[in-house]
Formats: C-alpha cells, sequence, structure tokens
C-alpha cells in the first residue's frame, strides 16, 4: 500500500507542476529557444507517459482517477503535426492555450480513496 501512496503523492505533485512547465514551453518557443523548448517537450511526453502507466496503475489498485488519456494523446498528436511543419507559435498557442487549461482543470487524487 506504501507504493501506491507514493504513486498518488508523484501524480499530484506532477499534477500541479505541469501547467508552469507548459507555459516555460510555450515561452521558449515564442522566444526562439528552440532546443530548450525540444528538450522539455521531450520531458513533457516522457511525463505524460509515466502519467499514463500511474493512472493504470491506480486504477487496478480502486483509485479514482479522472485523467482524459485519450485528450492528452489527441495533443501529443498535434504537437507532433505542427512541429514537422515547423509551425512553432501554433505550437506554444497549442500548450498555453489547450494544455495548460487541460492540466488546471485535472482532479488531484484524494489519498482516502
Amino acid at each position: 500500500m506504501n507504493e501506491i501512496i507514493e504513486v498518488i503523492e508523484s501524480y499530484n505533485e506532477y499534477i500541479r507542476k505541469i501547467p508552469q512547465g507548459v507555459m516555460y514551453i510555450a515561452n521558449c518557443l515564442r522566444e526562439d529557444q528552440l532546443n530548450e523548448a525540444l528538450l522539455t517537450i521531450k520531458d513533457f511526453s516522457e511525463g505524460v507517459i509515466w502519467l499514463s502507466d500511474a493512472s493504470e496503475l491506480l486504477k487496478k489498485n480502486d483509485i479514482e482517477v479522472e485523467l482524459n488519456i485519450e485528450q492528452i494523446q489527441a495533443f501529443l498528436i498535434e504537437i507532433n503535426t505542427s512541429l514537422e511543419k515547423r509551425d512553432f507559435l501554433l505550437v506554444a498557442d497549442l500548450f498555453e492555450y489547450e494544455i495548460v487549461p487541460f492540466f488546471e482543470n485535472v482532479m488531484l487524487i484524494n489519498k482516502a480513496n
């Protein structure tokens, strides 16, 4: 059970930090700090993969998780498509106006569940 509590704490901590990190990516893209932005986008992608895995683990342990993985996957597809077109302003807007609000509205997990 301690492992599950640690996963919940990590999950909640990561969810709280994502909006700030996502805004950092948007700002880097707008300020032509492309290498930093791309490295941080890679970190973001790895982080959401971890969130997806953690969500599955928690659900298997009867913990209620309200994270729309399909929406996150749609964001990642749109990011990849825009990066392929080198439309960095569109990627910045996607991060700021869609992904930040999405993660600001994700419910944290109550450990008492």
